[in-house]
């Protein structure tokens, strides 16, 4: 209930016990029936005073019940018929059972207000007492008038209620459904930031890994050719300035590609070249370092793929070869490049001494980088391998076109 309905409930009492003090004035005023007559009007509209007082002020809880309120209002009735017995003036107080009669269970509303319309007519013609053929059908009028009116003045005050009722339910909900939503809000605004928190730590491990491959794919594989020209060098000391000459070559080479690196940038042999080429000019270069020949053959039509496919499929080709001159002793190298159609295939075989798999790996972190330049492309690596019979190299992805997933 809200403040404005109490204070309506308080004035409404007001009126009630306001009505019957005026009705109890008037009927002493306008009809004087001596000291004993005045008495017993002043006690019966007492009487009706304590009534409504205590069960209706008092002990409010007493009309919450059907059968207090039905008490209450049989009680009120007999009242209202006993004081216009005495004067007509009450009529006045008996036009408050309109309201009271609201204040009934279900239907019994209706029933209620009918009897008080019949009492207010029964002041109309001088009382029930002076009923007769005569009045009867003028009391009969202004019973059925009074009953329609107020019936229907009862019906719309009750769908008021309703109304009312229901629009305190609706703005109960929705405060409280503005409570959670103001609680999820700020729950939201925590996972954002621990997101966002998250998202920068995602971001810093993944650049920390990109650069950890692109270090172990330029630096770490130019410097062992460096250090395979120097140490040819020194055992050839007669040819000591064509080694020197191409370690200085792949230094210069080294330089550029970690700079590219940094710089997030494709490698300069796809940016002067197709794939095929580059792969092609790469494994030139190795075999020249390494003294093993590289048997390159390209499959299909080949097409221009999306950079970050050409560039996995060119570190996965440059790793495999690095692989081949660390460890493998190999005589000879078979390095192939598919064209499928919805596929790229590369497979990079070699003659070596081959290892177990399920062993102790080889250059762990160059196959851990493989592996995972196939999975950023959604592709897959194989190693197939054995002692003493080589090993085989296989990468696929999907031949994703070049500008698709750019626009």
């Amino acid at each position: 209930m809200t403040e404005w309905e109490r204070r309506q409930g308080r004035w409404v009492h007001v009126v009630l016990y306001g009505v019957l003090a005026a009705s109890t004035l008037l009927a002493l005023l306008a009809e004087p029936a001596g000291v004993s007559g005045a008495l017993t009007t002043v006690g019966l509209a007492a009487l009706a005073g304590v009534w409504m007082l205590a069960l209706l002020t008092l002990r409010p809880h007493v009309m919450s019940r059907p059968v207090g309120a039905w008490i209450y209002y049989a009680g009120l009735v007999v009242l209202f018929g006993v004081l216009i017995w005495r004067s007509t003036l009450f009529g006045l107080f008996a036009w408050t059972g309109y309201v009271q009669a609201g204040w009934l269970p279900g239907r019994g509303r209706y029933v209620g207000t009918t009897v008080t319309a019949f009492l207010v007519a029964s002041t109309y013609v001088g009382g029930v007492q002076h009923l007769d053929a005569r009045t009867l059908p003028l009391f009969l009028v202004f019973g059925v008038v009074g009953a329609a009116v107020g019936g229907a003045f009862i019906f719309f005050i009750h769908k008021l209620g309703e109304q009312n009722a229901r629009q305190r339910t609706m703005v109960a909900e929705l405060t409280e459904a503005n409570a959670r939503l103001e609680a999820a809000l700020e729950e939201n605004a925590g996972l954002h930031a621990q997101l966002l928190t998250q998202a920068r730590e995602a971001g810093v491990l993944d650049e920390r890994a990109r650069m950890a491959r692109e270090i172990h794919d330029t630096l770490a594989q130019g410097f062992t050719g460096i250090v395979a020209q120097l140490e040819a060098a020194l055992q050839n000391p007669g040819q000591w300035e064509r080694y020197a000459r191409q370690a200085q070559g792949l230094a210069r080479e080294n330089l550029g590609e970690a700079r590219r690196s940094v710089q997030a940038l494709r490698p300069e042999s796809l940016e002067q070249a197709v794939l095929p080429e580059a792969i092609g000019r790469m494994a030139e270069r190795w075999t020249a370092a390494s003294g093993v020949p590289v048997n390159v053959e390209t499959t299909g039509d080949p097409g221009p793929l999306h950079p970050d496919v050409e560039v996995a499929l060119f570190r996965v080709a440059q790793e495999a070869l690095t692989n081949v001159a660390k460890h493998a002793s190999a005589s000879r190298v078979g390095l192939t490049l598919s064209y499928l159609g919805d596929v790229v295939l590369l497979d990079v075989r070699d003659d070596g001494v081959g290892f177990a798999l399920g062993g102790a790996r080889r250059d762990g972190f160059g196959l851990s980088s493989m592996r995972q330049r196939m999975l950023g492309v959604a592709g897959g690596l194989s190693v197939e391998s054995a002692p003493g019979e080589g090993t085989a190299v296989n990468a696929t992805v999907p031949a994703v076109p070049a500008g698709e997933g750019n626009r």
